[in-house]
């Protein structure tokens, strides 16, 4: 027996090394589907069970509108309201993961300072997600 075995922990020829886990251990992360895959099927309540799936909709499941999804509700394109925002300073590139970084002494007029280090394997956070990149010479002031 191993003098320094400490109990609920395994030992060390018994644990994963780098060579399993890869570079970093780390997966490329979860990430979520953008429709609804089957929390809204028919079949899921005790009375749908019962009863058979109307047939528009067994229709709709074998044949996709495709105009609809063509045509959906985008941004700009609201007809009973006074027209929806759109907004010019929201760039194309999707920023990667920010880090702290030092302030500029060039530079004293930002409170934060953040470098970009790129798209890492995990997926983003909501909050990663949103950061883009604009450009100067993507709109004038």
């Amino acid at each position: 027996m191993m003098d320094d075995y400490v109990p609920g922990l395994l030992p060390p020829e018994e644990s994963l090394d780098d060579e399993e886990l890869g570079e970093d251990g780390d997966g490329p992360g979860y990430l979520p589907v953008d429709r609804p895959i089957g929390s809204l099927a028919w079949g899921l309540t005790a009375d749908e069970a019962r009863t058979h799936e109307p047939f528009s909709q067994r229709l709709a499941h074998e044949v996709p509108d495709i105009a609809a999804e063509e045509f959906g509700d985008g941004i700009g394109d609201a007809s009973d309201t006074d027209g929806e925002l759109i907004d010019d300073q929201v760039g194309y590139l999707r920023a990667g993961r920010l880090v702290w970084a030092t302030q500029d002494a060039g530079d004293p007029s930002s409170d934060l300072w953040a470098e970009d280090i790129g798209i890492d394997r995990a997926g983003a956070s909501a909050e990663e997600a949103a950061i883009h990149i604009v450009s100067d010479d993507q709109f004038e002031v």
